[in-house]
């Protein structure tokens, strides 16, 4: 049977089964026409962190360095006023595209805000741009900074100054000053090691000075580990600072049976879909080794509703068996969940289209007292589940 596909914003529920909306048939007949997108503004970055793919050179090999063209940005947003948000951050440093000036302005033109959540390292700030920031009200960035020395940040941030950052951070507030606005909001994202731990009260407290909201986050030794990375923070500051009990993504695992944000990064195939700088849909923030289609050439709606990536969502929510053809196939998140049975529900995606319709990181210093309890309440209620099941 043929059905004349229509769209909806956050119309994730279409390919969950026992869901309210639920369409009972094999094939999809809703697709996603989201509001807030994730496009990368640049792939280029000028540090070396030894986690990063792009620190080690693994992204260039498939999505290339390259920056957002102006000509580029201002087509999308045009071709498609229904959009409110995009995120302009992931594998790159956004400062390093020469166009970012024009791009700010045509989206407040568009009334279209801006966001570096995913994190800048905030090193390099031309003039131009910064007045471009707050001029424009570039609505929010996290600042990656992980530590308050020069030594223990350049321990992870390789080739980068501490103290170039929080100049920078200076220099966007006396300019938000003298244009009396708040934005942009700024954001203090805090990776957690063992040799900076000691170092965030002070990263706290200076974050509190700056007018910057705090938040600490687990580094990615699962995923992109390499011999000359530092070790995850192991004993009793980090965790008790974490507010989680844990220090390493496997010990969060081991606690409460999911990998660390990984529900949040699945849905953003719903929510926020990834593109990148030459219009590639990479559809997740992790994915740098594939794509679905192009949104600049083929339209975006139509590349986030084509039939790889319809049927990667199946894939993600239970309904199919993976695609070979599909990026996820190769993606340690998907197969995480392949082994464990352990699938995207309604429920999971409810709860991250909050939290990105908030802009609320997982660590963010707001959540701390709450995210154990609700951890573990998540985590028995996937326990019930599937005794039901």
């Amino acid at each position: 049977m043929h059905v004349q596909p229509f769209y909806r914003e956050t119309s994730f529920f279409m390919s969950l089964p026992n869901a309210p909306g639920t369409i009972s048939s094999e094939v999809s007949v809703m697709g996603v026409k989201p509001r807030k997108i994730r496009l990368e503004a640049s792939t280029a970055c000028q540090l070396h962190c030894p986690t990063c793919p792009t620190g080690v050179g693994r992204t260039q090999e498939r999505l290339g360095v390259g920056h957002l063209r102006f000509a580029d940005f201002s087509r999308l947003i045009d071709d498609n006023p229904f959009l409110t948000d995009v995120e302009l951050s992931n594998w790159g440093e956004i400062f390093l595209d020469p166009e970012l000036p024009s791009i700010v302005e045509h989206a407040y033109r568009r009334r279209v805000r801006l966001h570096a959540d995913v994190g800048v390292n905030l090193n390099t700030l031309r003039e131009e741009t910064l007045e471009s920031l707050v001029r424009y009200r570039f609505r929010s960035m996290s600042c990656s900074i992980d530590g308050t020395s020069e030594a223990t940040y350049g321990s992870y941030r390789r080739d980068g100054s501490f103290e170039a950052v929080i100049g920078n951070i200076r220099r966007i507030n006396e300019a938000k000053a003298r244009h009396r606005t708040r934005f942009p909001h700024l954001k203090w994202q805090f990776i957690v090691f063992a040799h900076n731990q000691h170092e965030i009260p002070r990263a706290r407290r200076l974050a509190s000075e700056l007018g910057m909201r705090f938040w600490l986050k687990l580094p990615w030794d699962d995923l992109y580990a390499t011999g000359n990375a530092p070790p995850p923070g192991g004993d009793g500051v980090a965790k008790r600072e974490m507010g989680l009990g844990v220090a390493s993504r496997d010990e969060f695992a081991a606690r409460y049976g999911e990998r660390y944000a990984q529900k949040i990064m699945c849905s953003l195939l719903w929510h926020e879909p990834q593109i990148n700088w030459d219009g590639r849909v990479l559809g997740c923030c992790v994915n740098h080794w594939g794509d679905f289609g192009n949104a600049f050439s083929e339209g975006l709606v139509p590349s986030l509703n084509g039939d790889r990536i319809r049927h990667a969502r199946s894939t993600l929510t239970g309904r199919l068996p993976i695609r070979h053809d599909v990026p996820c196939a190769t993606c340690p998140h998907f197969r995480s969940m392949e082994r464990a049975q352990d699938w995207l529900t309604f429920g999971d995606l409810l709860t991250a289209g909050f939290l990105l319709r908030h802009r609320v990181a997982l660590q963010d210093d707001r959540l701390r007292p709450a995210l154990r309890p609700l951890l573990g309440l998540r985590k028995g209620v996937r326990a019930l589940a599937r005794f039901r099941s």
